[in-house]
């Protein structure tokens, strides 16, 4: 399977849980984490969900 890199740029400060959740279960912690994932159904929709914190590229 093809993999992406995941990075937070963006604070969840003032996010609904929701969001934050999913930020967590990406395996983010702090802006400028990184997270190395299989490009998948589910993890394309949990990106989807926080596009406007997160940048994604292909490895």
């Amino acid at each position: 399977m093809a993999q992406i890199k995941v990075t937070l740029v963006k604070s969840t400060i003032g996010e609904i849980e929701s969001v934050k959740a999913t930020v967590q279960a990406l395996g983010l912690k702090k802006i400028r984490s990184a997270k190395t994932l299989e490009d998948t159904p589910v993890v394309q929709g949990q990106i989807k969900k926080v596009a406007h914190l997160v940048k994604v590229e292909s490895v």
